[in-house]
């Protein structure tokens, strides 16, 4: 069984580079302040395009207990 996920991200490892925000295929990120902000948690479908596309591992999922 697949538990629930949660995307994270690491502003002291964020570049702002925007790669993330690009490949969201559901404009879930959006550059802020030259950092990557999770804008819409809710349309996330936990694709993990972004962790994928990452150059500085600064936004990944983790594993949420219930």
């Amino acid at each position: 069984m697949l538990g629930k996920k949660r995307l994270v991200v690491d502003e002291a490892w964020c570049k702002g580079c925007g790669i993330c925000a690009a490949f969201c295929p559901k404009e879930v990120l959006e550059i802020k302040h030259e950092k990557v902000q999770i804008k819409a948690p809710e349309k996330c479908i936990f694709c993990a395009q972004c962790e994928l596309r990452c150059p500085d591992y600064a936004i990944y999922l983790v594993n949420v207990e219930e």
